[in-house]
């Protein structure tokens, strides 16, 4: 292989990894490990399982589709498919991923902002994100560019040091083997990368065919090039989730009562001490705020492209967009996440099971779909009420 092809792999992988890696993906690792304890392998397999190899699978089975997430979602039906497009992008946008990412970047701050409440900090996030958006300008990929280097930098420091400041032993947890790994898998839900995955995948293609010298044309090669360069970015997404789980296992002990968003900040201000603390939490407020400007745009576009076919403007569509962005927003990070779980519990195995059906349909012709997916998304909604 020439040094020519070896460098869209490597970047585009990269890429993957920072396209994936929000700060929420780091908030459930370490919320996962810190009730694991001692069973922390068994709960971080699971995790791995949906949170890293389940949204890669969708991303190399969108690679198939050329990235065109409405000839994969129409394969359960032209009406059936805009439905399931239209709620993964409200689940990405205003009724999930955004205000989420605002409810965290409160959580992880407001320890430093003393007086300032949820509602006023979302609102003025909602303003900041329609100054970003409204008129699309390349600050946000700037900063982008300058955020994404000392946000893992900072995070890579708080999992060595966590590491290395840790007691040679686990805690004990009273929890069993089956149900510590059962948590695993459906905290690996709450990522919401797979949903992320069917949208992304347009970028990583126009990454891979605008990086290579030659320019990657064939399709087969498109898509070994994305599973080789999808290596590197899962590999790396691992490697996160399995350190920030260790941490929050080994010093699990000191964060007893401690929620999900506040374990970052808590164990940052534990590891680094208050003053470098801050540049963390910082890097990782500025991360979910710059995440949520980017899909603040996305679904206005969504809105205005697919929803109204035009009748409704990109501003107009924006301030929709923020408006509910910021009700949901208010209800802090564990009423968010406590709002898509079942949401998440009960659609996210039918879309693994049409990830896997549409890569087979592509590479083997196998056509059966709808009726696979059906039966599934029942038996997903029969087990959430069981």
């Amino acid at each position: 292989m020439t040094k020519a092809n070896k460098t869209p792999i490597l970047t585009t992988g990269l890429a993957m990894f920072a396209m994936f890696f929000g700060a929420g993906n780091v908030v459930f690792p370490l919320a996962l490990g810190h009730i694991a304890q001692d069973k922390n392998f068994y709960a971080i397999l699971g995790m791995l399982i949906t949170a890293v190899g389940v949204p890669f699978t969708g991303l190399i089975a969108m690679t198939l589709f050329d990235g065109d997430y409405k000839p994969f979602f129409a394969r359960i039906g032209i009406i059936p498919g805009f439905i399931v497009s239209l709620i993964i992008m409200g689940l990405i946008g205003p009724f999930g991923a955004m205000p989420r990412c605002i409810a965290l970047s409160y959580s992880t701050t407001k320890a430093f902002l003393p007086g300032v409440s949820l509602p006023l900090f979302s609102a003025l996030s909602c303003v900041t994100i329609w100054l970003f958006t409204f008129k699309r300008n390349s600050i946000v990929d700037t900063l982008g560019y300058l955020l994404t280097p000392l946000l893992i930098g900072s995070l890579g420091i708080i999992i060595i040091k966590g590491v290395l400041m840790s007691s040679p032993e686990l805690p004990p947890t009273p929890h069993e083997h089956w149900a510590i790994f059962l948590r695993g898998l459906l905290d690996g839900y709450l990522t919401m990368d797979l949903l992320g995955a069917f949208f992304f995948s347009s970028v990583v293609i126009a990454c891979l065919r605008n990086n290579s010298t030659q320019g990657i044309t064939d399709h087969k090669q498109l898509v070994i090039t994305t599973l080789k360069a999808s290596i590197i970015g899962a590999s790396l997404l691992a490697c996160a989730y399995v350190g920030f789980s260790y941490v929050a296992s080994f010093h699990s002990e000191v964060f007893t009562n401690a929620t999900p968003d506040e374990l970052i900040s808590l164990v940052a201000v534990h590891v680094l001490g208050k003053h470098a603390a801050l540049v963390a939490c910082v890097a990782v407020a500025l991360a979910c705020l710059t995440t949520a400007i980017a899909l603040a745009s996305v679904f206005a576009e969504f809105i205005q492209d697919d929803i109204t076919n035009g009748k409704v403007k990109y501003g107009p569509a924006l301030l929709i967009t923020l408006f509910f962005t910021f009700f949901v927003s208010t209800l802090n990070f564990t009423g968010i996440a406590a709002f898509l779980f079942p949401i998440l519990q009960v659609c996210y195995p039918a879309l693994i099971v049409l990830s896997i059906l549409n890569i087979l349909y592509k590479l083997y012709d196998f056509k059966p779909v709808k009726i696979p997916v059906f039966i599934v998304f029942l038996i997903s909604l029969a087990a959430f009420y069981w």
